[in-house]
């Protein structure tokens, strides 16, 4: 018999790869989301559907900021460990709807942290960023760095949602793990990231924004990848670390039961490498318009994974080329041709 795992943003992108990875090794999975339109419905109905097709599938429609509701799923379901993948995502959003991820990212991070306090799950792993180096420069970035200067709201929230396991882990010894997650992409994607916005707009001969003039570079880490590392951090239970010390304190690690680690490819790409190979894929050439840093973006991210290979043996590896062609078939299988 496998566990009972509650997997939040179930009706995500991650949220569903995940819990589709759960149920296929034999475990049961509740699934919550509050389907909200941050972006496209359909597609999120979609995802639930091919959950629904599992018999040891479960789901709860219920946001995150209800406390009631969330105490309720709780006590109901009883998960032995949660997998907090729901949130509100995006960077730029932020500058237009900043409640929503105080609303989703912080109050309803802090209903997971109690639902999980009060009915003994046993491990918490919930996503974090690679936001959270913000101003940082040093290469690549490390779980052993500092992360006091965040560029936009969406990462410090993230950064917060840190600070709050470190303190539920200190004070109630209760095991949680936080993974930092490098540019994911991949099928059933989400239509307001990069990836997607390329390959749509190509398809329909429409101009593709490129921003800090396809001078960016980006740890793209491809879905299986992520999900792999989500699921193997899962099964190793955060336990304190006997050689840390107050006097020199390590940021990725604690003397209380919680880790951090970075889910990245280990192998930063260049904006324009990854329009090209889309273009090769498609067939077509893109109508490029160059455009300069938006507000709260970073120049490059590159992820440090010693600690995660460390730990539980694991370095993602999909190519970039490979990843591109598998999501371009999925594109065209779910849209249909263009």
């Amino acid at each position: 018999m496998g566990m009972r795992v509650l997997v939040t943003g179930a009706a995500g992108f991650i949220g569903y790869h995940a819990a589709e990875a759960l149920l296929a090794r034999g475990d049961e999975v509740v699934g919550l989301d509050n389907v909200n339109d941050y972006y496209d419905v359909t597609l999120k109905e979609a995802r639930l559907a091919r959950l629904a097709r599992h018999n040891r599938f479960r789901f709860e429609r219920v946001d995150l900021v209800d406390r009631p509701a969330m105490d309720r799923v709780f006590r109901e379901h009883r998960p032995e460990r949660v997998v907090h993948l729901a949130a509100q995502a995006g960077v730029r959003y932020a500058a237009t709807n900043p409640h929503a991820y105080v609303d989703s990212n912080l109050t309803g991070f802090v209903n997971i942290l109690e639902g999980c306090r009060h009915n003994g799950v046993g491990h918490l792993v919930y996503a974090s960023s690679s936001s959270v180096y913000g101003a940082n420069t040093t290469m690549p970035f490390s779980i052993h760095q500092s992360v006091d200067h965040p560029v936009s709201l969406y990462a410090a929230t993230k950064k917060a949602n840190e600070l709050m396991a470190h303190a539920y882990a200190h004070l109630y010894r209760m095991p949680v793990t936080g993974l930092r997650f490098f540019t994911v992409y991949g099928p059933w994607g989400r239509p307001d990231m990069s990836m997607f916005l390329f390959v749509s707009r190509i398809l329909k001969g429409e101009t593709i924004d490129v921003f800090n003039h396809g001078r960016h570079t980006r740890d793209f880490t491809y879905i299986d990848d992520i999900v792999e590392g989500v699921v193997r951090t899962l099964d190793r239970v955060a336990v304190p670390d006997p050689s840390w010390s107050g006097a020199m304190p390590d940021p990725g690690t604690s003397n209380a039961p919680y880790r951090l680690y970075n889910i990245g490819n280990n192998q930063p790409v260049e904006l324009m490498h990854v329009i090209a190979t889309i273009e090769k894929v498609l067939g077509r050439t893109a109508d490029k318009r160059f455009l300069p840093m938006q507000p709260g973006d970073v120049e490059k991210t590159y992820a440090d994974i010693d600690a995660l290979a460390a730990d539980v043996g694991f370095r993602p590896s999909t190519p970039i080329e490979v990843g591109i062609e598998r999501f371009v078939e999925w594109y065209r299988a779910y849209y249909g041709p263009v």
